[in-house]
């Protein structure tokens, strides 16, 4: 059975065969789901989700792609429905360098904003860090006390050694499929199992043999058997050690 602590339903991309999709996953082994907002619209419609869907769990924040949409109202948009019953974590919030420089210290207000919602809260965080590795770690520091997960992680050795002292756990998704994922693999040899996620990101990163068809949780397999090659496990054993994994960090169960 699988966990996929990352998959973005409340997407446009579903909206033509949404429930067919998810009507499927028990039948492929998939048996809980994280769906992470990414600013309010879409942090309500992933907390609708989640009360449509018993297997669906919500998390709410701001994606630092929208970091030009913050307003001032936005933190207390996400303060409320952070509230529901069915929302596990704050995000997707975090860093990304890779599009737009333009709103650096807009993401990096909104990055410690939700982080100390988050803390207010007792709630883990899920971290999206993309290009943005140095002032994502160094910002985390400054909060000894958070949790959470880094999504689809591609940091260093050392990075991940640091977040995994500090609690955290590592997100795995797709890309550990592709051919130059070289670094990721190093990862995962040099982390503990106890720490690592299997992700899809649905609809994106879609792992080979899929790669460039949408996403959706029902690849999880090729991601778990790259990690069982990894770290010299079966499959199966590396589905259940990231359910629980999943399951002690969200605190579902």
């Amino acid at each position: 059975m699988y966990f996929d602590t990352h998959a973005h339903y409340d997407s446009s991309k579903f909206n033509t065969d949404r429930e067919e999709v998810l009507s499927s996953m028990a039948e492929n082994g998939v048996t809980l789901i994280v769906d992470p907002g990414d600013n309010t619209e879409r942090s309500r419609r992933a907390v609708a989700l989640a009360h449509r869907y018993p297997f669906i769990y919500a998390a709410v924040g701001w994606h630092p792609e929208e970091a030009e949409s913050w307003t001032d109202e936005s933190l207390c948009e996400i303060r409320a429905l952070a509230a529901d019953e069915r929302v596990v974590a704050i995000g997707e919030i975090g860093l990304d360098y890779y599009w737009d420089k333009t709103f650096i210290d807009q993401q990096k207000m909104m990055f410690r904003t939700q982080i100390e919602l988050a803390l207010e809260l007792d709630l883990p965080v899920i971290v999206h860090d993309r290009e943005a590795h140095g002032d994502c770690l160094e910002i985390v520091r400054d909060y000894p006390m958070l949790r959470g997960v880094f999504h689809c992680f591609s940091g260093s050795v050392e990075m991940a050694r640091e977040l995994i002292k500090r609690g955290w756990y590592l997100g795995f998704d797709g890309p550990i499929t592709y051919k130059n994922a070289v670094k990721a693999l190093e990862v995962i040899r040099s982390v503990p199992m106890e720490r690592i996620l299997l992700e899809t990101d649905s609809p994106y990163l879609s792992p080979v043999p899929n790669r460039g068809k949408r996403n959706d949780s029902r690849n999880l397999p090729y991601i778990a058997a790259v990690v069982a090659r990894e770290k010299g496990m079966d499959v199966e054993t590396v589905a259940a050690a990231t359910m629980e994994n999943g399951k002690r960090l969200f605190r579902i169960g």
